[in-house]
């Protein structure tokens, strides 16, 4: 089963326009003077700037420096200009993909952060964070609806013959504090690699997407429980990181993190104890984007006793393959959810679609169209694979 049509046929008009109009402006050269303040800068603060196409235009107080450049989105570098009055400017070369970004600055090779805006951690450090306004994103915005709430917990773990307590954020619904009889559905939702159980409630929404999804009618109402999953650690001294820039083993990654004995043996528990929640396999599913879905891919396929709904947003797919190597699984599993970016393996995510459905198995694919490997993809898989299950 392919996700809504509908709604992914306008999302591609609006965005094959949108990107139409982009390209005209770049090629004329033509940059709208229309920049205003990032949503995501410190109070007060009026740079970074975003345009009505995209482009991103920065202020840096440096005046001592003599090199500052920005690293934005994976694109590489834009150099920035020194005035006569000490400041750095300069404006992105091209429009940056709408959603949410990473950036650092580096100034006379040192890595600093932003200080006009606020940081987010991903690649193992806290970095600035931008954010392009996306024609869809009503779905993720702040609106006058019932919200949840986000808290933190603090749960009792031994990882790798290390006891200690680890943190993760709960998501309850709105309803939760209202009926203190009714019990809940669980989704556990990782992150990728260089990020932590902050980033899928601040940088993708993740609460706000599932408040206007309730809110509509469109999902259930669950749990999401967002924790640590340990990778960063595999790249700390003594962990996997590969030499001469091979590509790391991710599978050996995660076994060695111990996050499988954190969730299964540790966190579960420790969430069924002490929230109100369906406390088994039908009511319970786990997802995660990029190394998550690795993590999700790698645990959940172990323990299907565990989890009926298993979703991999831009983080490999559920074969045939795997279909076959484990036990039961078309009368257990009863979501199969596989998503990325059109500018990601999209051909490679709809052909296994194809392969699942000739072997009988249920599924659903999701390309998110005018993306690449970014949180505007993983914010739009959420999206489309929260109203699919526990129905």
């Amino acid at each position: 089963m392919k996700t809504q049509k509908p709604f992914l046929s306008s999302l591609l008009a609006v965005a094959m326009c949108s990107a139409f109009a982009q390209n005209q402006a770049t090629s004329a050269g033509a940059v709208a003077d229309d920049f205003k303040p990032s949503q995501l800068n410190q109070p007060g603060q009026e740079f970074p700037q975003v345009n009505s196409q995209g482009y991103v235009r920065f202020h840096i107080q440096a005046p001592q420096a003599q090199s500052v450049v920005v690293t934005l989105g994976g694109r590489g570098g834009t150099p920035l200009t020194k005035g006569a009055d000490g400041a750095w400017v300069g404006t992105t070369a091209a429009p940056m993909d709408e959603g949410f970004h990473y950036y650092h600055l580096s100034i006379d090779g040192g890595v600093f952060n932003d200080p006009g805006t606020l940081n987010f951690y991903g690649s193992t450090r806290w970095e600035s964070g931008i954010e392009i306004p996306a024609h869809d994103e009503e779905f993720y915005s702040l609106k006058a609806v019932p919200h949840g709430q986000v808290q933190q917990i603090l749960f009792p773990s031994k990882t790798n013959g290390v006891s200690g307590f680890k943190t993760a954020y709960v998501y309850t619904p709105p309803d939760y504090p209202k009926n203190g009889k009714k019990r809940y559905p669980v989704l556990y939702l990782q992150h990728g690699w260089g990020e932590d159980e902050h980033a899928w409630w601040n940088q993708g929404h993740a609460n706000l997407i599932m408040d206007n999804l309730i809110a509509d009618g469109k999902a259930e109402p669950f749990i999401v429980v967002m924790a640590y999953g340990q990778t960063n650690d595999a790249f700390r001294p003594g962990g996997a990181r590969p030499a001469n820039g091979q590509r790391p083993n991710f599978d050996e990654m995660i076994r060695r993190t111990g996050f499988e004995s954190t969730l299964v043996d540790d966190l579960i528990p420790y969430v069924d104890a002490n929230f109100r929640t369906l406390a088994d396999q039908r009511h319970r599913a786990m997802a995660g984007l990029s190394m998550g879905g690795m993590e999700t891919h790698q645990i959940a396929l172990k323990h299907l006793d565990l989890f009926s709904g298993i979703g991999l947003f831009s983080g490999g797919v559920i074969s045939p393959e795997d279909v076959q190597g484990a036990p039961d699984f078309k009368n257990k599993v009863k979501v199969v959810f596989c998503s990325c970016g059109s500018r990601e393996n999209a051909a490679g995510i709809n052909t296994n679609h194809e392969a699942l459905d000739k072997a009988g198995i249920k599924n659903t694919a999701f390309v998110s169209p005018n993306t690449a490997h970014e949180f505007l993809t993983w914010r739009r898989s959420l999206h489309e694979f929260a109203p699919l299950l526990f129905r």
